[in-house]
């Protein structure tokens, strides 16, 4: 077992080969993670929010689905969810420009900013910023059709573990948000445990 701690507002890539299961775990509480997926050999093909929800016609796989690539491939398998079970597969990736956006003066972390930096470690300078599976993030659909915004439910230790089915490179930021009320005001840590 080998564990990756996420500082706050960063985030980390690694290579997850198929059959190998990990976890994605809050160990403060009220911590959003963005999950990005790329094919190990081929990162054009990548887990797609979109693809995926029309595969399985609804908004979040259920334990046991997968999350599909853009080429309708099943590349994670989501085997076990040890939270409160409030995800978010429709909200895009915290941008420099949504910072901007939100009155952020000067530079903010951001989760794009955190994928480029981690998979030009694995030396893809020139990647697609694929929608992320956003686990704890907490985006309610209101009555009106609007998006609501909330802190994420979950408590210190809870966390979900997904299968690879494909050698994949995975991404995982540790939210920077703090504008609004998604990770509590204040961003802490996320763990990976690799199994």
């Amino acid at each position: 077992m080998t564990m990756i701690h996420i500082p706050a507002r960063e985030g980390r890539g690694f290579r997850v080969r198929a059959g190998q299961e990990f976890r994605v775990i809050d160990p403060e509480g009220e911590q959003v993670a963005d999950l990005f997926c790329f094919l190990a050999d081929d990162p054009s093909e990548y887990l797609s929010a979109e693809h995926t929800r029309v595969t399985i016609g609804r908004l979040w796989p259920h334990v046991g689905e997968a999350f599909v690539t853009n080429l309708r491939r099943p590349i994670l398998t989501w085997v076990a969810d040890d939270s409160p079970g409030v995800h978010d597969m429709l909200c895009a990736a915290c941008s420099p420009s949504r910072y901007e956006l939100l009155g952020a003066d000067g530079h903010h972390a951001s989760c794009e900013e955190n994928l480029q930096i981690a998979m030009s470690g694995f030396g893809h300078e020139d990647i697609e910023i694929p929608q992320p599976v956003n686990i704890f993030e907490a985006n309610p659909i209101l009555e009106n059709g609007d998006i609501g915004i909330e802190t994420a439910p979950t408590k210190a230790g809870d966390s979900v573990t997904l299968r690879a089915e494909l050698d994949t490179i995975v991404v995982v930021t540790a939210c920077p948000q703090d504008m609004t009320p998604l990770c509590g005001g204040t961003p802490t840590a996320i763990d990976i445990e690799l199994l």
